[in-house]
């Protein structure tokens, strides 16, 4: 394997774990684990508090990171 490949490997390998995290730290119908961290913020008038906010964003940007490494292994990738 080359360096690339490693590399790629390496940053998919910690993006799938982050994504699975922050997937988790959201919350669902009821209360989730991100409750813990903003049962004390006040919720805008869209009904979600700012960490919830910054959650939905960096899950997403996981979510896009995945799936670029993702592409990027299927092109690279040669066993």
């Amino acid at each position: 394997m080359n360096a690339l490949v490693i590399f790629v490997l390496l940053v998919h390998s910690v993006v799938s774990l982050g994504l699975i995290v922050f997937v988790l730290l959201h919350s669902g119908k009821g209360t989730g684990l991100s409750s813990m961290f903003g049962g004390i913020m006040p919720s805008t008038s869209s009904g979600t508090g700012i960490i919830e906010k910054n959650l939905d964003r960096i899950t997403v940007v996981l979510a896009v990171m995945f799936a670029l490494t993702s592409i990027t292994l299927m092109l690279v990738y040669r066993p």
